[in-house]
């Protein structure tokens, strides 16, 4: 009988052994698998607990405001131009409505319109007698009426006791002494990536609680409020958080939720918050004084781009580039100038130019500061005494250095040598200014600002600082008189 060869797979001669190797690699495996599972549930379990503990906590001191105020009256669609009856009556606009043709539009007076909007708040200070709730500023503005609501359904008036519509805060006052408090934490220590819970009344959803991480801070620049340094989060912020706390795992507030970045009015994952310490150093001053002072240094600066470094031969973009000083500023008495660049703030590295206008508006005035500079490749520190930003005072002084004009008024002298005329006199023209293109020259007479007269230094400045970027001046030289229009903007 002739042999036959069957040839096997080699798998299959060693198929017991393997067989047994899979079954004890299996059964050694499931264990750790089932312990890994394990480890992974825990962990959830541990962050579910962790935002349970923040919802605690902060919960009682989160609350519900509601604001009502009187708009403008409502200028109601009438049938259209007819004044007979039936074109006017509500029952022939019901039924052939308010654009029946050939009518001309008519308006009617309307009612007053009650405007109601809502938003959030959490208590962070109190007395004997009142506790003190933050919002934004937004929030409340037009309030006629504000109601806040309470955790435990509750409800008061709340009186406001100052708002700062600059950074966007308002602190409110209810005549409650039992509302817990919320601590507010220094938010110079929160790091991108840090979970953050948001807690408020988003759409009127009383006390609703989202979390997400911190996706950026020191947001500037996004044109929200005149002073900013935004945290970014992906915690869901939706109309009505507005005002209401961004809280870190321990139940501390890092800032106040404020803006959300949207195309359709919802939560895409983009909101803003204002930091805890700013919010700290505006509430504390409405405390303390019932108002909000910002410190004034008086210089302008912009970006660094790589054109400016290069041409600057410097050696990163790190700073802002100083572009104007403006006269009799602090700065100037500091001696600083145009095309220094601007390092630091008191130790503190300057990244843009938002970050450097927070610094200053936040210095206290009459203290003293230390401005870090890099001058044609040298590094200087220039004290400088901090001013008072007078607002108006401020934008006037800037928009005379804006047309480049230093004026005095006349000396009773030189108006009876003038046949009595009043007015300003030019003392020195900057080179190059809007002035001096113009053709105004030292000794140069400005009788009107805008059609009116101006006899003092304060006048002429308060005509710039009440313009809107152009001023009509009536000039008299050379023994004529003349219209001239300087535009700055």
């Amino acid at each position: 009988m002739p042999l036959t060869f069957r040839l096997t797979p080699r798998l299959t001669s060693h198929m017991p052994a393997l067989s047994l190797f899979l079954a004890l690699s299996l059964a050694l495996s499931l264990p750790a698998e089932s312990a890994a599972t394990d480890s992974g549930i825990e962990s959830l379990r541990a962050s579910s607990k962790a935002f349970s503990s923040v919802a605690k906590k902060a919960s009682p001191s989160v609350v519900f405001i509601q604001v009502e105020g009187r708009g403008r009256e409502d200028a109601v669609s009438g049938a259209r131009g007819m004044t007979d009856w039936p074109f006017n009556d509500d029952l022939f606009s019901r039924f052939f409505g308010d654009d029946y043709p050939g009518m001309q539009r008519r308006a009617k007076p309307g009612k007053p319109r009650r405007e109601v909007s809502q938003g959030s708040g959490f208590a962070f200070a109190a007395n004997k007698e009142s506790t003190f709730l933050l919002t934004n500023s937004h929030v409340v503005e037009n309030a006629g009426r504000i109601r806040v609501k309470l955790h435990d359904g509750r409800e008061f008036d709340a009186r406001l006791k100052a708002t700062d519509p600059k950074s966007d805060i308002a602190v409110l006052e209810i005549g409650v002494t039992d509302l817990p408090t919320l601590k507010l934490a220094d938010s110079s220590r929160l790091e991108v990536g840090e979970w953050v819970v948001a807690l408020g009344n988003p759409f009127g959803l009383s006390h609703t609680l989202t979390a997400g991480v911190v996706s950026a801070t020191g947001r500037t620049s996004l044109g929200i409020n005149d002073y900013e340094d935004f945290i970014q989060t992906d915690a869901a912020i939706n109309p009505g958080n507005s005002g209401g706390p961004l809280l870190n795992l321990e139940g501390e507030v890092v800032g106040m939720n404020t803006a959300i970045f949207s195309r359709s009015g919802g939560h895409i994952g983009v909101g803003f918050a204002i930091p805890s310490n700013l919010v700290r150093v505006i509430a504390d001053q409405i405390l303390a004084s019932g108002s909000v002072v910002r410190g004034y240094i008086g210089l302008a600066v912009q970006p660094l781009d790589a054109d400016l470094v290069q041409a600057l031969h410097l050696n990163s973009h790190r700073g802002v580039l100083v572009n104007q000083v403006n006269l009799n500023s602090p700065a100037e008495r500091a001696g600083i100038q145009p095309g220094d660049v601007l390092v630091s703030f008191n130790g503190t590295p300057l990244s843009d130019g938002g970050h450097y206008r927070n610094q200053a508006a936040l210095a206290k005035p009459g203290s003293r500061v230390k401005l870090g500079v890099l001058r044609d490749g040298r590094a200087l520190t220039l004290p400088v005494e901090v001013g008072l930003l007078d607002e108006l005072g401020n934008q006037r002084a800037e928009a005379a250095q804006s047309v480049g004009l230093v004026v005095r008024a006349l000396t009773a002298d030189e108006s009876r040598r003038l046949r009595n005329l009043r007015g300003v006199v030019v003392v020195s023209v900057e080179r190059g200014s809007l002035a001096a293109l113009a053709g105004i020259q030292p000794g140069t007479l400005i009788l009107e600002a805008n059609r009116k007269p101006v006899t003092s230094q304060a006048e002429f400045l308060a005509a710039l600082g009440d313009s809107e970027g152009s001023v009509l001046l009536r000039l008299l030289d050379n023994g004529s008189s003349r219209y001239l229009t300087l535009r700055w903007k």
